[in-house]
């Protein structure tokens, strides 16, 4: 029997801190994000937690093809209006909370049902937006985040800050045929049986605290919290533009801080893609 979604749960525990909030879930759709992206350009700004049993047509980083299938994966969106002093670092502070949550999840699970030990699974962040874990044989894609902001449709109306749409994919079972220079791994494979809507309860309160504290304070108190996740600390790295460095970091605001032959980058976001050098 398939396990329900707690919907009415999620809700009473959430709609506290975001007075307004719906929560929605749909078997399929063609992406989470571009239907609420859809709705805030025709007005709807309502905050919305927009859950997908399946994906045709989802959407990662620089365009790539996240598609899901039920069951395999969870994915969800939360659309809500922000007014940060800064946006910048916005998808690593959903980083943070997911791979907290994450974290905590695990070492909760029962010895039959973790695997391998939890203590010895290494679970961080890569930037700008990619969650990723060592089961102790290497590094695995996990998931990831697309963080989008919608024009809307009144531009004269005096609303304060943008509508945000901040998009999450979760690996339930590991993905086959995926080209990938980081292979990607599955929770089931660190938690036999682990079900999205589970995940999804799990989940969603950290990370809420953690956007809703961003919309309040920008990056900034969230840096340490990512230096302890921060996979690409102090690796040799390439950026897409073909700089290559060791990666330092990042600063107040969320940029990657790249050390190369001519002196310290500061790099945006939406500007690289960046692998480890091997």
């Amino acid at each position: 029997m398939a396990t329900p979604w707690p919907l009415e749960d999620l809700w009473l525990a959430l709609s506290p801190m975001c007075p307004g909030l719906s929560l929605e879930w749909l078997p399929s759709i063609d992406s989470t994000n571009t239907e609420l992206m859809r709705r805030a350009r025709q007005g709807q700004i309502d905050p919305v937690m927009l859950i997908a049993e399946t994906q045709t047509a989802g959407r990662g980083r620089l365009g790539r093809n996240w598609t899901s299938r039920a069951q395999d994966s969870l994915t969800f969106s939360l659309g809500l209006m922000l007014n940060p002093p800064d946006w910048s670092g916005l998808s690593l502070a959903v980083g943070v909370a997911l791979a907290e949550s994450l974290t905590q999840l695990l070492h909760a699970q029962p010895p039959h049902v973790a695997h391998p030990d939890p203590d010895r699974v290494v679970l961080g962040l890569k930037w700008p937006n990619d969650l990723w874990c060592d089961p102790g044989n290497g590094p695995h894609k996990l998931g990831g985040i697309l963080i989008e902001t919608a024009t809307l449709p009144d531009p004269g109306a005096a609303l304060p800050g943008r509508y945000a749409v901040i998009g999450v994919g979760l690996n339930l079972r590991t993905p086959e045929g995926v080209d990938s220079s980081i292979p990607p791994l599955g929770l089931q494979d660190l938690a036999t049986g682990l079900q999205a809507p589970h995940l999804l309860r799990e989940l969603l309160p950290g990370l809420m605290r953690v956007v809703l504290d961003f919309n309040q304070q920008g990056f900034a108190p969230l840096l340490p919290r990512f230096a302890r996740r921060d996979w690409l600390r102090d690796q040799a790295i390439r950026l897409s533009d073909g700089r290559e460095g060791w990666a330092r970091g990042v600063d107040a605001q969320g940029q990657l801080l790249v050390d190369t032959d001519t002196g310290r980058a500061l790099i945006h976001s939406n500007e690289i893609s960046i692998r480890p050098r091997r």
